[in-house]
């Protein structure tokens, strides 16, 4: 039966066509932005999932970023060691070949001097963002933090850091007489032939008034010793400063690769496949093409209708 008030080919038609054309906005929103699902209301679950993970990646940038800053402070100190460590050497050479009777030992004091001002001077140097570990307050918070890792869990978030004591790598204090250069080392027993001062101490006059008398050669091997001590400590502070930088490379290279795999699963929960996007496009852009014309002719048919009339 042919109706003039109900046409229910053209509802039928009609509601088909607004479907296809939900369907194509919706394809088109994809395609254009690269997303399946680009705010909440398309999958409450999956959108707040993936955007808290894109907000941890944000936090994982900067906890990368932390990490280069603490690669590059404990680069220079572990460099500022290795200089003094070799001037420690030199210094130590020095005193040995001091120790040969009839060696003129005002020119040793002269290149002693400058050694010794030159290991406070790279003390003094050894800085970047304000921060120096070898010329630093031994009375003050020596725990430095280095960010290393955001997490989160069940229990909330996290920060992770590298911790380095730098009470053992100070070589001038500033707040006491605690450092590699600037403590009072006691070596040999009481009398002439024992030293007790600092490394620093040894600056002046010290080395030009020994003379070959067996008191003073006894104290000179027993400064030999103190420099050696010293020498030592600035060793063992390499490589505490070497292991914590190799544990921040390791940090820095998981902190990547967990971004990275952050960024995958995010793409895995949001991203549109393209291949699939773009041919359900050409399809859906078909169906709204046949849509229309299944349209027009659902609304000619009340033209035949007249046409019994005639």
């Amino acid at each position: 039966m042919t109706s003039l008030l109900t046409n229910t080919a053209a509802m039928v038609a009609l509601q088909t066509l607004n479907q296809i054309n939900r369907s194509l906005n919706t394809t088109n929103n994809r395609v254009s932005t690269g997303l399946r699902i680009a705010q909440a209301a398309d999958s409450a679950a999956y959108w707040a999932i993936a955007t808290t993970t894109d907000s941890d990646n944000g936090a994982l940038s900067a906890v990368r970023d932390a990490l280069a800053i603490g690669k590059s402070t404990l680069d220079v100190a572990y460099s500022g060691l290795e200089s003094n460590r070799d001037s420690l050497q030199k210094l130590k050479e020095l005193l040995v070949s001091g120790r040969q009777p009839g060696v003129n030992r005002a020119n040793i004091q002269t290149e002693v001097d400058g050694l010794i001002t030159d290991m406070v001077n790279k003390a003094g140097a050894a800085v970047i963002n304000e921060q120096n570990f070898l010329e630093a307050d031994s009375t003050g918070n020596t725990i430095k933090a280095i960010v290393a890792s955001f997490e989160r869990s069940s229990a909330g978030i996290a920060i992770s850091t590298i911790d380095l004591d730098i009470a053992s790598l100070i070589m001038v204090d500033t707040g006491a007489t605690a450092g590699i250069l600037d403590q009072t080392r006691t070596i040999g027993a009481a009398g002439p032939q024992q030293f007790a001062n600092s490394i620093l101490s040894l600056a002046g006059t010290t080395i030009s008034n020994i003379t070959d008398s067996v008191d003073d050669l006894a104290l000179l091997e027993n400064i030999i010793t103190a420099v050696d001590n010293a020498l030592t400590e600035v060793i063992s502070a390499q490589n505490t400063v070497g292991v914590n930088l190799a544990r921040a490379e390791s940090q820095e290279t998981f902190v990547a690769a967990l971004m990275d795999a952050n960024e995958r699963a995010v793409g895995a929960l949001i991203d549109a496949n393209m291949e699939e996007e773009s041919t359900k496009l050409r399809a859906l852009q078909t169906q709204q093409q046949l849509s229309v014309e299944s349209l027009a002719i659902a609304n000619a048919s009340a033209q035949n209708v007249l046409a019994l009339f005639q």
